[in-house]
C-alpha cells in the first residue's frame, strides 16, 4: 500500500509540474543539433547490468540513428517515473512494475513499455563468510539487507524465498530501512548477516573481503522481465519515428553483446565506468553474461508480462491486473529485429 501511495503522490506532482509551465515532450523533441534529435533518457541506476545500452552509446549507434542521447541517472524507479511523467525525460528505463502502479492510479497519459532489456534479476546474495553449497534455507532466522517494498529487487527476492518454502515476513528479517545504493556500505559497517547487491557493489565487497557472493538471484528466479524502456502514451503516439530510431540503436547494442565475449563487452562499456578497473569490470560482466541476463531481442512478450503481474500479486502490490495491450507496445522492437 505504501508503494501505491507514493506513486499516487508522484502523479499529482507531475500534473503540478506540467501546469506550472513545463515544456511538453513534443516541444523538447524539436531541439536538434543538425540532423540529431535530442532525447533525454532517465535510467533507474547506472550499472553493468545494462551493458547493451552502454554498448549502443559507446559504439555510436544512437548517433547513427540520428539521436543525440542525454543519459540521466534517476537513482530509483520513483524518481525516474517522475521525470517521465513531468516531461523532464522523454524515455524512462526502470522496472516495468512502475508502469503498472501508475496505470492503476488512473493516469490518463500513462507510460507504455516498448522495449525489454533484461530477462533476469541482476542482483546477488552476499554473505559475511564464504558458503559452499549455499541453500536459501540458511537464511532462516537471519537479517538480510533488502530492497524497497514494491520494487523489483525486493519482490523477486521474496518470490525466491517462497519458492524455497520460506515466509519472508516470519522466517527471516528483511531490513528495508536503508536507501538504494547504500546497503553495501551498511553491510561493510556491520549491519545484517546477508545483503542483496547489484554490481559493482557485490564484487567490491568481495575485493575488500567484507562479503562473498553465495547466490545469483537471476539464476534462482528464472526468466523475469526485470527492466524495460518506456515512454508516455502521448509521446509514443506523436513521435513514432524517434522511438523507432531509439529502439534500432538498442537492438544494435543487443546484437553486439550477444555476439561478443565478456572481455570485449567490458572493454566497450569501460568509458561508462571510469572508477572500475577493466579486470573487475570483466568479472562483473562475466557474471551477467553467464546467467543469460540479456535478451536477444527487445520484444516484451505477453507471457513475461503475466509473470510480472504474478510476482506483484504474490507480493501484495497489485490492486488490479492490467491489460498487456495497454501497457506494452512491441511494434518498435519487432521492426528493429527485422532490420
Amino acid at each position: 500500500m505504501k508503494k501505491r501511495t507514493i506513486f499516487a503522490l508522484l502523479l499529482i506532482l507531475s500534473v503540478l509540474l506540467c501546469s506550472c509551465g513545463s515544456s511538453s515532450s513534443d516541444e523538447k523533441d524539436t531541439k536538434t543539433d543538425g540532423n540529431q534529435t535530442k532525447v533525454i533518457l532517465n535510467e533507474v541506476a547506472h550499472s553493468c547490468f545494462y551493458a547493451p545500452l552502454y554498448v549502443a552509446i559507446e559504439k555510436g549507434y544512437f548517433a547513427e540513428e540520428g539521436i543525440d542521447l542525454e543519459l540521466v541517472t534517476g537513482y530509483g524507479a520513483d524518481k525516474t517515473m517522475t521525470a517521465v511523467l513531468s516531461d523532464d525525460a522523454q524515455i524512462g528505463f526502470m522496472g516495468s512494475e512502475s508502469s503498472i502502479y501508475t496505470y492503476n492510479q488512473g493516469a490518463e497519459d500513462y507510460v507504455v513499455n516498448f522495449a525489454q532489456l533484461t530477462q533476469r534479476a541482476g542482483n546477488f546474495l552476499v554473505s559475511r563468510e564464504p558458503i559452499e553449497n549455499f541453500d536459501f534455507t540458511m537464511l532462516n532466522g537471519k537479517i538480510v539487507l533488502g530492497g524497497r517494498a514494491g520494487g523489483m529487487p525486493e519482490m523477486v527476492f521474496e518470490y525466491i524465498l517462497k519458492k524455497n518454502n520460506l515466509n519472508p515476513a516470519t522466517d527471516l528479517t528483511i531490513d528495508q530501512s536503508i536507501d538504494f545504493g547504500s546497503t553495501a556500505a551498511a553491510f561493510s559497517g556491520g549491519q545484517g548477516d546477508f545483503t542483496i547487491e547489484f554490481e559493482p557493489h557485490a564484487t567490491a565487497l568481495e575485493a575488500k573481503g567484507d562479503g562473498y557472493v553465495v547466490a545469483s538471484l537471476g539464476e534462482e528466479s528464472g526468466y523475469v522481465p526485470y527492466t524495460a524502456f518506456c515512454a508516455k502514451k502521448s509521446y509514443i503516439e506523436n513521435n513514432p519515428e524517434i522511438l523507432q530510431h531509439f529502439t534500432n540503436a538498442l537492438q544494435k547494442g543487443m546484437n553486439d553483446v550477444n555476439q561478443s565475449s565478456p572481455a570485449d563487452i567490458a572493454k566497450a562499456i569501460s568509458p561508462q565506468f571510469p572508477e572500475t578497473d577493466l579486470e573487475t569490470l570483466t568479472t562483473i560482466v562475466t557474471r551477467y553474461y553467464e546467467q543469460e541476463t540479456w535478451k536477444e531481442d527487445l520484444v516484451f512478450e505477453e507471457e513475461s508480462f503475466t509473470l510480472l503481474q504474478n510476482i506483484l500479486e504474490e507480493a501484495g502490490e497489485l490492486t488490479e491486473r492490467v491489460p498487456y495491450s495497454d501497457l506494452v507496445n512491441t511494434t518498435f522492437a519487432q521492426e528493429a529485429l527485422s532490420q
